[in-house]
């Protein structure tokens, strides 16, 4: 009988101390890793959410760590291997959430089940940039210059990204001799980009609609359903010939599995509410993304389909880690 009333205790005061872990959370510093360099547009949605949940929070500290390397895995991992409290997150995308699942062959972790969604955050279009001084000044003439003898390069963000898997389609539905230059994140990608080292970068457009617009790179389509206000002369890719590029990617954050309800949900209401906020909408729109607020049930409804979708992504491009 003692034994039963104290499970019986337990039962009754758990939603209790459920209750009180949210009350009390956050009571230190909370920790958003990303999977990518500086300078990407993971790093700046991050910067921007981050300020602004420390703002929300007052007296709490939101910082953002970058820990890039290996296609995006071995951040991702410090997150599935941390300890589920709320005080580690990650904020990644379609890769390092839904594509990395097939494109990794030993991924260290499972997309679906190592992590807990908490809220998909904003989605972005990508653009086909070349460096300024490209002699393909359309999407038509650097085809042409790939399929007429001109061995051609392009960076990717990293292997199996969104940017790998477009340009790779672009290349075999054209024929194009193009080689695949992998990098460790966007940033270093367009810089490259711009210095000529490569001839495109299917890139975010946040990551490049700052350097479209100071002419240090051409943009030769957009995968956007119509022209761009900030960027009106460049076409769409079903304007520029090539509609399958139109691919967006989506960013979300995720929390490490067995997080509590109640700071999943608390976290989840946060971002939700910050992303219906005109100043920090103007401030996403302005950069590029379009704010896609769900929260976590939501959230994990989509990631299970965008895996899906992915991994028939993986099998028609046979992209795959080494």
């Amino acid at each position: 009988m003692p034994a039963r009333r104290t499970l019986l205790a337990a039962v009754a005061l758990a939603p209790l101390a459920a209750a009180r872990a949210q009350d009390a959370y956050p009571s230190r510093p909370i920790r958003i890793v990303l999977a990518y360099p500086p300078g990407g547009s993971t790093d700046v949605l991050a910067r921007v959410l981050a300020a602004r949940l420390q703002e929300l929070w007052a007296g709490s500290s939101v910082v953002v760590e970058n820990k890039p390397g290996g296609g995006a895995i071995v951040g991702t991992q410090t997150v599935a291997n941390a300890t589920p409290d709320g005080y580690t997150l990650a904020l990644g995308n379609n890769q390092t959430h839904a594509s990395n699942q097939w494109m990794a062959p030993s991924l260290p972790y499972h997309v679906l089940d190592s992590f807990t969604p908490v809220t998909k955050l904003a989605v972005v279009h990508h653009a086909l940039v070349v460096p300024a001084n490209h002699p393909a000044k359309t999407l038509a003439e650097l085809i042409a210059r790939g399929k007429n003898g001109g061995k051609l390069t392009y960076a990717s963000s990293s292997v199996g990204s969104a940017s790998h898997v477009i340009a790779e389609t672009f290349a075999r539905r054209f024929g194009l001799d193009a080689t695949h230059v992998p990098y460790r994140g966007g940033g270093p990608a367009t810089t490259d980009t711009i210095a000529g080292v490569v001839d495109f970068f299917v890139s975010t457009w946040p990551q490049v609609v700052t350097l479209v617009k100071d002419g240090k790179l051409r943009a030769l389509e957009v995968g956007a359903a119509a022209r761009l206000p900030e960027a009106p002369d460049v076409p769409t890719a079903a304007e520029a010939g090539a509609p399958f590029m139109a691919v967006d990617a989506w960013f979300g954050l995720w929390a490490p599995a067995g997080t509590p309800k109640p700071i999943v949900d608390k976290l989840g209401a946060a971002f939700v509410a910050m992303l219906a906020e005109p100043a920090i909408i103007g401030r996403l729109q302005q950069a590029g993304f379009t704010p896609d607020p769900q929260g976590p049930d939501a959230f994990a409804a989509f990631q299970k389909a965008e895996v899906a979708r992915w991994k028939e992504l993986a099998d028609t491009t046979g992209i795959r880690m080494e």
